[in-house]
């Protein structure tokens, strides 16, 4: 039998000091540029075959697997963001880059932004504070060599989160994060009850393609919609923000939605917002250092 105690028998100390870890602070959302009634963030994570190496595994078939988003889905993607003349930010692991670098200084050099997305998609949790921040200067500095440009933003791979990822993240002068759930809006974390200087893009699985797209063996995972109906979700959650005048983040994944029947999703999602002549599409990092002028 286990030592540990009941989370019911966890003394109010305890429990307390759980929740405060890592907190929301101050909501971050100023009046968008231009009038704009909403701000729409677009996110590519580029996994590609980091998505196996970074759980430990190598095998053939999943390589290839990650291969298709660079060979395949990024270009589409690419071709999609220029037709709508739309910048995203595509969240790399060096790693990936380090296998193709032309694939970021291309993707920089149409106008986008590359983010941290660890070294090798490793999971943070399974890291120590001493590891999971030399990783982190290391996936940033060699993002930084091969694009020419110093990333600002950061994502955690999995966005698993250790005890310790926000105060590195901060620590380390990033802009912003984008990793954490506690709102829809911007906002900044709050490490033990002191304040960042950080700027979170909140994600959730429900504006994620994978949860619903992404088919996979281990864990076995199935798609559950169609792209039209992602499409339907990812157009609500943009009039949701137009509405409240928020914030409408999504991330995509080239190996889940590069796909010909399914890089309509994006092409959608983007002829939408054009269409209503009032959403700001912009990368994270500019959308970060909008609100950044909140925490002055």
């Amino acid at each position: 039998m286990s030592d540990e105690v009941s989370a019911y028998q966890w003394p109010e100390a305890r429990w307390r000091e759980r929740v405060g870890k890592v907190r929301a602070g101050r909501r971050l959302c100023p009046p968008w540029p231009g009038g704009a009634r909403a701000a729409l963030a677009l996110s590519f994570d580029c996994d590609h075959e980091t998505f196996e190496l970074g759980t430990g595994r190598s095998a053939i078939g999943r390589l290839a697997w990650g291969e298709y988003g660079r060979r395949a889905g990024v270009p589409r993607i690419l071709r999609t963001l220029a037709r709508h003349d739309a910048k995203a930010t595509f969240f790399t692991p060096a790693v990936s880059a380090l296998i193709d670098p032309e694939e970021p200084r291309r993707i920089v050099a149409e106008g986008h932004e590359i983010g941290v997305h660890g070294w090798i998609h490793e999971a943070n949790g399974t890291l120590s504070p001493d590891d999971e921040e030399e990783a982190l200067a290391r996936a940033r500095d060699a993002l930084e060599e091969i694009t020419g440009q110093r990333p600002v933003g950061h994502r955690a791979a999995h966005w698993d989160l250790s005890d310790d990822t926000i105060r590195l993240v901060a620590e380390a002068g990033f802009l912003y994060d984008s990793s954490m759930m506690a709102d829809d809006d911007p906002y900044e974390p709050i490490v033990d009850g002191n304040p960042t200087g950080l700027v979170e893009l909140p994600v959730d699985w429900n504006r994620d393609d994978a949860v619903y797209l992404l088919y996979n063996r281990i864990p076995p995972t199935r798609p559950t919609l169609t792209p039209d109906q992602v499409a339907d979700i990812f157009l609500s959650e943009l009039d949701g923000a137009r509405d409240e005048g928020g914030l409408c983040q999504i991330v995509m994944h080239p190996f889940v939605s590069g796909y010909r029947s399914r890089i309509g999703l994006l092409d959608r999602l983007l002829a939408h917002a054009r269409s209503c002549g009032d959403v700001w599409i912009a990368t994270h990092a500019e959308i970060a250092q909008h609100c950044a002028q909140e925490l002055t």
